[in-house]
C-alpha cells in the first residue's frame, strides 16, 4: 500500500483529499505546516507528497528545496497543489516538484497523477522536475 502525505494549512483540504485518496485505497497521513511536514518525512518516509504551496509557516519551494536537500529523501516524488493562480507552474517544477496541480481539485487529474507516480516509485524510475508530468 502506498503511503501519501499530505500538507496543507486548511483542514478542509486535507480532509478532502485524505477522502478520496483512502477511498482509492491509499494510506494517508497529514502535516499542517512545512515545519511538522519535515518532521514527519523524517520520522517515516511517505511514497509520495502532495504540497500545498502557500502556507504561514514555510511555502512549499522551502520544504521541496529541504526535501531535496536530503540525499535520502531527495527522490519522493512532489505534487504541488495550489489555489493561487499567481504561482507558476514552471517556477515550482524548476524547485524540484514532479507535478502541479490547481485547486479546485479535479479528483480524476488528481487520482491519475498519483497512480503514476506510484507506479514510478514501484519501478524506481521517479525522477524530480520531470516534466514529462508538467501536464
Amino acid at each position: 500500500m502506498y503511503r501519501i502525505l499530505i500538507v496543507d494549512d486548511i483542514d478542509d483540504n486535507v480532509v478532502l483529499l485524505k477522502t478520496l485518496l483512502e477511498t482509492e485505497g491509499y494510506a494517508v497521513e497529514s502535516a499542517t505546516g512545512g515545519w511538522a511536514a519535515l518532521r514527519q518525512i523524517k520520522a517515516s518516509r511517505p511514497d509520495l507528497i502532495l504540497l500545498d504551496v502557500m502556507m504561514p509557516d514555510m511555502s512549499g519551494y522551502e520544504v521541496i528545496e529541504r526535501i531535496r536537500s536530503k540525499q535520502d529523501l531527495s527522490t519522493i516524488p512532489i505534487v504541488l497543489v495550489t489555489a493561487y493562480t499567481d504561482i507558476s507552474r514552471e517556477e515550482g517544477l524548476k524547485m524540484g516538484a514532479n507535478h502541479f496541480i490547481r485547486k479546485p481539485i479535479d479528483a480524476d487529474k488528481l487520482l491519475a497523477c498519483v497512480k503514476a507516480l506510484c507506479s514510478e516509485v514501484n519501478a524506481g524510475e521517479v525522477e524530480t522536475a520531470d516534466k514529462t508530468h508538467a501536464n
